[in-house]
């Protein structure tokens, strides 16, 4: 019998596999110990206990018989006579590459008996998946602390029993308070609140949604220029709409009134009398209207909130921020989207910022308060007198829905915490979520 190998067919017997090689020596006159070449030119070589041992066709028996234990030597316990015929049958030994143990084997699979045991998927950090993926292959992510399965060329959860709808709520950037003149008496408008919008939206297994986080709008410096609006926050299809800035007297705005948005900005204190912008319907409040005294300066109007209008400045008094909405999703209460204040004339205060995150507005000369880092509320206004504004505060997207169904995976700035039987991711830099 032969094998074929990579130098050709070779006689079995010289193969890496369970084989046999025969050794035959003839004896000398007393002769015991039989090694080197037999009488056909082969060199003994042998792996105890694997041979057998003959003389003269009688078998031996190893120990009582023979001693062979180095794997070149037999040793017979009594000398052989002139010509007998000492034959060593040696079986070959091969060992086989990429074996597990018992016990990596037990590790790894559920006994046929168990009633309680669990099969141990391939583990390992996102980091740490396949370079070269194919269809089908399943393992726990630790990083995610998911089960996932490569299909449709990604990876997605391996669970399927994603839910069929999720609760969230959306805020957008504040607008910002508006800046004033050193030369002018009036305050300036209250920045309106991020638009805030909450509900329930249908999710699909294995879809990937996108997260838009909105940040405040950024105070200007210099009171000629148009602030910007907050930027808008979105998620599944759904998109609430930044804050708007409030007027800084008749140099950003002509006419003094406040720019509209989610919520909008409160109007100038200006001589005259100026509107607050208007606000989104279903996600915010008209801001406040600035001075209403034709022949004085007066304070700014407050900037909406998600939860009322902003406040009208009142016999120089500026208008306080309009107060925003509390929702109890992230598990504890929190009020979101409060409309900054106005800012102050030089014989009156600047007001609060509304509920929520609002910033207060500043006194004669002094700075409003930025609004809240994510909680969507407006920038106070500044003094009259050249206060600096408040900038809005950035928006925040918080999403919930019951831990009976599988997590999901996020990406970006966010967190995930269970409070009250639910998952929470709560958003606060844009980013995307699949269930």
């Amino acid at each position: 019998m032969k094998v074929y190998t990579a130098s050709g067919w070779i006689a079995a017997s010289s193969a890496s596999v369970a084989t046999l090689a025969t050794f035959e020596f003839v004896a000398t006159a007393g002769q015991t110990v039989f090694t080197g070449n037999d009488a056909n030119g082969s060199s003994l070589s042998y792996v105890a206990p694997a041979l057998i041992v003959t003389l003269n066709g009688v078998r031996l028996r190893p120990g009582d018989d023979y001693t062979a234990t180095n794997g070149t030597s037999i040793t017979l316990v009594s000398a052989a006579a002139l010509n007998d015929e000492l034959v060593v049958d040696a079986f070959g030994s091969f060992l086989v590459a990429n074996t597990y143990t018992i016990a990596q084997t037990d590790a790894g699979f559920v006994d046929q008996t168990s009633a309680t045991g669990a099969a141990n998927l391939p583990s390992g950090t996102t980091a740490e998946r396949p370079g070269s993926p194919v269809n089908g292959q399943i393992r726990y992510n630790t990083t995610t602390s998911q089960s996932e399965i490569y299909q449709g060329g990604s990876w997605v959860n391996f669970a399927v029993n994603a839910p069929p709808s999720v609760n969230y709520l959306i805020v957008a950037g504040g607008g910002p308070g508006a800046n004033v003149s050193g030369n002018t008496r009036g305050g300036g408008g209250g920045g309106g609140a991020g638009g805030m919008i909450t509900g329930t939206a249908s999710v699909t297994l294995a879809t990937t949604y996108t997260i838009t986080v909105g940040a405040g709008g950024a105070a200007t410096t210099n009171p000629s220029n148009v602030p910007p609006s907050g930027s808008n926050s979105s998620a599944f299809s759904l998109t609430a709409i930044g804050g708007g800035a409030g007027a800084s007297n008749n140099y950003n705005s002509p006419d003094g009134l406040g720019y509209s948005g989610g919520s909008g900005g409160g109007g100038a204190g200006n001589g005259t009398s100026a509107s607050g912008g208007s606000g989104t319907v279903g996600q915010g409040n008209n801001g406040g209207t600035g001075d209403i005294a034709p022949a004085t300066y007066g304070g700014g109007g407050g900037g909406g909130g998600a939860g009322a209008v902003g406040g009208n400045q009142s016999g120089g008094t500026a208008g306080a921020g309009g107060a925003g909405l509390s929702s109890s999703i992230s598990g504890s209460s929190i009020t979101y989207a409060g409309g900054g204040g106005g800012g102050g004339t030089d014989n009156s205060t600047g007001n609060a910022g509304g509920a929520g995150g609002g910033g207060a507005g500043g006194n004669s000369g002094a700075s409003g308060v930025s609004g809240t880092a994510n909680r969507g509320g407006g920038g106070g206004a500044g003094g009259c007198s050249g206060g600096a504004a408040g900038s809005g505060g950035s928006g925040i997207i918080v999403i919930s829905y019951p831990s009976a169904y599988s997590l999901a995976t996020a990406t970006g700035t966010y967190t995930q915490t269970t409070s009250g039987g639910n998952y929470i991711y709560t958003f606060t830099g844009s980013g995307t979520i699949t269930f």
